[in-house]
């Protein structure tokens, strides 16, 4: 088996949602990939794990480093993929990965070995691990072991934005909020003390939370503050003398991970607070000329990423970084997950007018 680069962008995203590549194994994907990507003379190709990476060095004035991520969430009877035409008339892909995010690996694959004499120099990024934890993250993998491979002037993450960009993302906190109390029997309850029962003004408080919309460089970003999962309770004729409950804060990226949790240990002043985990968010990179430049070709306006996304991995390198890919993410992980074919072709000739026309390098 091998991936046909020669294929369209669409009929090459088909080749990739058929090749399963659940996260932990991403191993064959990144095999054929690299495979595909061995005939391209003008790239210089580096495996790190399961993450290929292919770079042009043309001695240009300046870098854009383009990533996507190769693995998918679990697959649940939606591969091999198919092609419909919708209520609307629009030709439709189905499948596991479509949206997110195989459709934006095939457009870059594509130009990858098309533009041999792009007016930037190029590095291309196709990383395992996205949909899991952040510590087996192929892309912090790289940017731990060589972070010299992100390096650039600016970043593109190819990760599905409706064909719009979408600057910098949001930071994520997520917080185990813990209510103390006094074991007894439930029919002496006036011995203890009901510790689910103390977490009552905590998720009182929650509720009556309104998030902040929060401007950052020219975009409005919606913060979110919700409980996600609690528990508690030793037996039915036990007052339970342990609540907790987990605390996802989406945070805009006007202040940092260490801001966002001071701001919920003060909001749970009165409770045990621990970090279960927190990363920081990125700020838009909108007033970076090559930024700029790309907002101008692709002739969209930019808004922002709520979600986190692994922007943030460049940015804390110091390289500003956009969302920009084909797909609906609100489709992400879903089983119906589907891509409009046009949003692959239409992200693709924006990509390829920017990369050899739009900069003077």
């Amino acid at each position: 088996m091998s991936l046909d680069l020669t294929a369209t962008s669409i009929d090459l995203t088909r080749q990739l949602v058929d090749i399963p590549s659940v996260s932990g194994d991403e191993g064959p994907i990144a095999d054929l990939v690299e495979a595909a990507l061995a005939g391209a003379t003008h790239l210089e190709v580096i495996r790190d794990g399961d993450a290929i990476v292919a770079r042009t060095d043309l001695g240009r004035a300046r870098r854009v480093v383009i990533a996507g991520h190769l693995d998918t969430v679990p697959i649940n009877g939606n591969v091999p993929s198919h092609v419909e035409t919708d209520e609307a008339g629009e030709t439709v892909l189905w499948g596991r990965g479509t949206t997110d995010m195989k459709a934006g690996v095939a457009v870059q694959l594509k130009l990858a070995v098309e533009l041999a004499e792009p007016a930037v120099d190029l590095t291309w990024i196709w990383y395992d691990h996205e949909e899991v934890a952040a510590s087996l993250n192929g892309l912090g993998r790289i940017a731990r072991n060589r972070p010299d491979l992100l390096a650039g002037d600016f970043a593109i993450l190819g990760e599905p934005s409706n064909g719009r960009i979408e600057g910098g993302c949001n930071g994520t906190v997520r917080v185990r909020v813990t209510a103390r109390g006094v074991r007894s029997h439930s029919a002496r309850a006036w011995m203890g003390v009901n510790a689910v029962h103390g977490l009552a003004p905590a998720l009182a408080k929650l509720a009556a939370y309104e998030p902040a919309i929060v401007p950052v460089d020219g975009l409005d970003y919606r913060e979110s503050l919700n409980a996600v999962e609690i528990g508690g309770g030793v037996a039915t004729n036990v007052i339970p003398d342990k609540a907790w409950m987990l605390v996802n804060y989406r945070f805009a990226p006007d202040k940092s991970a260490a801001e966002a949790i001071a701001f919920l240990e003060e909001f749970f002043a009165g409770y045990e607070v621990v970090v279960d985990d927190a990363a920081d968010g990125a700020r838009p990179g909108l007033d970076a000329p090559l930024a700029q430049e790309f907002v101008r070709a692709v002739g969209v306006e930019a808004g922002p990423k709520y979600g986190w996304t692994d922007v943030a991995r460049f940015a804390a390198l110091g390289v500003p970084a956009v969302n920009y890919g084909p797909g609906d993410p609100s489709l992400a992980h879903k089983d119906d997950e589907r891509v409009p074919v046009a949003q692959i072709t239409d992200c693709e000739e924006a990509l390829r007018a920017w990369l050899t026309g739009a900069i003077t390098a």
